[in-house]
C-alpha cells in the first residue's frame, strides 16, 4: 500500500507518519519510508541521530542511476537521460518490489531498527544554498515519483512518503500515486485551509483523503473539526507524553504508547488497507500518462530533445502480477 501523510508546516505531519512507519515495523509489517519533505525530518523522528541523518544517501543526487536502472531495456526510452519524473513503465522497464532487493535500496536505502522491526530509509536530500535561484524542491522528488510510477506493491507492503509542506504536492502528478493521502490538521483556521486546498485539488482525480485531526486539547477540537471537515475526520491525536519522550531523543518502548494513540494507528493501517480491493489500475496508469504528457508538452520535450509521448506503452498496465525486474505487457 502506497501512503502519503501531508499536512502544512508544523501540523505534526512527520511526527504522525514516523509513528505510523513504527507501528507497521512493530508488527512486522514490510515498509519502506521516504522523507520527501523540504525540512528531512523524519530520518531523527525514527531516531537517528544528526550525524546518521546527514549521512543518508539522497535519492536526487542519486537520479541517473534511479534513472538508468528502471529504464531497462525499455525499447521507447532512448536513454535514461530523457527520462523525466514522470516517465512510465512499458515492456522492458525494470520494476521494483517493497520486500525485494535492487539497485535503487542498494544507492538510496539504510536500513532503520525500530522496536525489533526494521524499515528501509530513503530521503529526497535537503534544498541546499547550491541549489537556491537554479533549481526547484521538486527536482528532488521527482526521484520519489520515478520509484512509485515503478513500483509493484501488494497486501501487507507498504510505502510511507512524508511528504513536502502544503500544497507543494500538486507541483507534480505525484498526488495521485498513493493509495490513501492521511492530511494531518490542527484544530485552526490554517489547519483546514490546507485540507480545503487538498480536496479541491484532488476532486477530479478521485484521491483517496482522510483526515488525521493532531494536537487535540478537548472536545471543542474534535467539534471544530468534524464541522470543518465532515467525515473526512477519521481519527484525532492527542497529547502524548511518548511523542515528548521521543522528541528529547529517549522513546520508550512503542508498546508503551498510549492506548487511544495506538488505537488511532491501527485504524489508519485498517483504512488504508481496505483501499486495497478498490484499486483501479487501468486509472492509475491513465494519470500516470496524464501528467507525463502534460510535462512533455509543457517542459519535457524541450529540455530532452525527445519526443516524451513515445514512451508512453499503451498496452502496459502496472500490476502486481508482474515480477520484479524487467517486465512484460499485461
Amino acid at each position: 500500500m502506497k501512503i502519503a501523510f501531508v499536512g502544512k508546516g508544523g501540523s505534526g505531519k512527520t511526527t504522525l507518519s514516523s509513528l505510523f512507519i513504527r507501528h507497521l515495523a512493530a508488527s512486522g509489517a514490510a515498509a519502506v519510508a521516504i522523507d520527501a519533505d523540504i525540512n528531512q525530518h523524519l530520518g531523527p523522528a525514527l531516531g537517528l541521530d544528526e550525524a546518521e541523518a546527514a549521512a543518508l544517501p539522497a535519492m536526487g543526487e542519486r537520479l541517473p542511476l534511479i534513472k538508468d536502472y528502471l529504464r531497462g531495456s525499455n525499447p521507447r526510452i532512448a536513454s535514461a537521460a530523457t527520462m523525466i519524473k514522470t516517465t512510465p513503465p512499458g515492456q522492458g522497464s525494470r520494476l521494483v518490489r517493497v520486500r525485494e532487493p535492487n539497485p535503487v535500496y542498494d544507492a538510496c536505502a539504510r536500513p532503520v531498527e525500530l522496536d525489533g522491526g526494521a524499515v528501509r530509509l530513503m530521503v529526497t536530500g535537503p534544498f541546499t544554498d547550491a541549489d537556491l535561484g537554479v533549481a526547484c524542491y521538486h527536482s528532488k522528488t521527482g526521484a520519489v515519483e520515478l520509484y512509485l510510477n515503478h513500483l509493484v506493491d501488494g497486501p501487507d507492503e507498504y510505502v510511507v512518503v512524508d511528504m513536502t509542506a502544503g500544497s507543494d504536492s500538486f507541483a507534480s502528478g505525484m498526488f495521485t500515486r498513493f493509495d490513501m493521502t492521511f492530511l494531518v490538521a490542527e484544530p485552526t483556521r490554517k489547519g483546514v485551509s490546507v485540507y480545503r486546498q487538498y480536496k479541491e485539488y484532488a476532486r477530479d482525480f478521485g484521491v483517496a483523503l482522510k483526515v488525521v485531526g493532531n494536537k487535540i486539547q478537548e472536545q471543542d477540537d474534535i467539534d471544530f473539526l468534524r464541522a470543518e471537515v465532515g467525515d473526512d475526520l477519521l481519527v484525532t491525536v492527542g497529547r502524548s507524553d511518548w511523542v515528548r519522550a521521543m522528541e528529547k531523543g529517549r522513546p520508550p518502548r512503542f508498546d508503551l504508547l498510549e492506548e487511544a494513540n495506538a488505537r488511532a494507528l491501527a485504524t489508519l493501517r485498517a483504512t488504508a488497507d481496505a483501499t486495497y480491493e478498490r484499486r483501479d489500475r487501468e486509472r492509475y496508469m491513465r494519470q500516470m500518462v496524464h501528467f507525463h504528457l502534460k510535462n512533455a508538452e509543457s517542459w519535457g520535450n524541450e529540455r530532452t530533445g525527445a519526443d516524451l509521448a513515445a514512451q508512453v506503452d499503451p498496452d502496459f498496465v502496472l500490476g502486481e502480477g508482474l515480477e520484479a525486474g524487467v517486465s512484460t505487457p499485461a
